[in-house]
Order: structure tokens, then sequence, then C-alpha cells
């Protein structure tokens, strides 16, 4: 299916889609339009049935974002701004919540909003050039596209303290340490690793994924007794798919499966 798009590019190749931020000249900060060209293509994707998995990337070799754009964002007052939030968050959430894994592919910069968009996908690797950081508070505000709650959850309440407090850069290796990255690679094999990683994800059943990620995320959604019992049901509600018989039959005759997902 294809797209009209201004702000980003996307491509489906072997059940891998790849959602590109295009923003180059504008060192690819998300202004208004670009924030809601973002939420709608999200929305459009959720329903596309053609991907296992999504790559989040940028266009830019040494810059993933900017974050917001502070030059839009400095003549907003509080009803503006608390619009320029709630888009920013719709994101965030669809991010989140979208159907298949999400993995954010990061070269160079990641600034303020880029690294709360990348806190709501579900894999993150890094080139060796990367570098993060939340700097709304050298701006006068606070991180608003959900930094405050994903960042926390991720490398906990010290780490994600520190970091909004001071807005100080964090490189690759660092990010690695505290779990805001899943892996570093050398920026030369950042695509290809992605690329490796999600064909690894690409190959499974697209149902089973789904239910995985879904179980997951009820981790922060409800008591870890409600989420054991869906899990339960998630699990062997499977058992009715056409995958599940495909699978563990491909296993015991030491074959690759061939989903249908169905």
């Amino acid at each position: 299916m294809a797209y009209n798009l201004k702000n980003f590019k996307f491509k489906v190749t072997n059940r891998i889609g790849r959602l590109t931020l295009n923003r180059p000249e504008q060192l690819n900060v998300f202004n208004l339009e670009t924030l809601t060209e973002f939420r709608d293509i999200i929305m459009k994707l959720a329903k596309d049935e053609l991907m296992n998995v999504l790559i989040f990337d940028s266009s830019h070799d040494k810059i993933f974002t900017g974050g917001a754009d502070i030059r839009e964002m400095l003549a907003k007052d509080m009803v503006a701004a608390w619009e320029f939030a709630e888009i920013g968050h719709s994101i965030a959430n669809k991010l989140e919540s979208f159907p298949v894994p999400v993995i954010a592919s990061i070269n160079g910069y990641c600034m303020g909003g880029g690294v709360e968009f990348i806190c709501a996908c579900d894999l993150r690797i890094a080139s060796e050039n990367a570098v993060f950081a939340q700097p709304e508070i050298d701006i006068g505000i606070v991180p608003g596209w959900g930094g405050t709650q994903r960042l926390t959850r991720i490398i906990g309440y010290g780490k994600a303290k520190e970091i909004i407090y001071t807005g100080k850069h964090i490189d690759a290796i660092k990010a690695l340490e505290l779990g805001l990255v899943n892996e570093v690679v050398k920026h030369k094999d950042l695509v290809k690793a992605t690329n490796q990683l999600a064909q690894i994800i690409a190959d499974k059943g697209r149902i089973a994924l789904e239910s995985a990620k879904r179980l997951m995320n009820l981790r922060f959604e409800t008591s870890e007794s409600k989420g054991l019992r869906e899990e339960i049901h998630g699990w062997a509600e499977l058992f009715d798919t056409y995958d599940q018989k495909e699978g563990m039959k491909a296993f015991l005759e030491r074959r690759k499966p061939k989903f249908r997902n169905k």
C-alpha cells in the first residue's frame, strides 16, 4: 500500500516495515505538521497486516531528531501547549500499542521528544555515535511526551531524575549501560544490524507476536495477578490457530515453519 507522505518515507520488505523521519534540512525536528503526519501514518500502519515488525529510523546521518520545534513552541500559550503535548502523547501511545514490535534504529543526536518516542518502541538499537538527552529543563520546561514516565520505567527513578533534572547528554555506551538501548553497533553497521534483528522477528508468526506484545504491555496497565491470568488466556487461545500447529509440527519435523498468520 502506497502512502503520500511529506515528512516521512515508508516501505515494506520481507514483512519488515520501515518508517523513516525525513526532514534533514530541519534537523528532523517535530513541528505540528510533522507530528500530525506521524500520528496519522502510525494509525494507518497499525491496520497494515503486511508487516510483522516496524523499524523507526531517520534519514539524517548525524541527527536522529532534534526533538520538538522550539521556534514553533516559543509562542504557544498553555492551551496550545496542552494540544501540542496531547498529540505527542498520542503518537507515543500508538507506538507502544502498535500491533507488532517496533524497533527504533538510532543514529546521531536523539534529543527530547525523540527520546520519548524511542522509549515507546519495543527495542532500540543505537550506532556508536548516538547521543541522548532530555534537555527540556534547559529551556524552562519538562518532558511533555511521556519522558517522565517511560524513561523512568526503562532506566529507573534515580537515573531518569538525573537525566531530566540536569539535561545532560548520554552517549551510546552509557545508554547501553543504563538499559536505554538494547544494543550499540558501529555506525556503518546500524542498518545491517537493525535489519538482521527485524528479520528474525519478521520470520515469526504475527499472531504470536501480537499476543506477546499485548500481554507484556499489560504489566504497566494492571496488577501482576491479573496479568498472569491474562497470560494463561492468551497462551491457550493460540492453540486454536493454524500457526501453533504449524510451528510445533515444523519443530518436530526439524524444518522452518511456514506461518500464515491465522
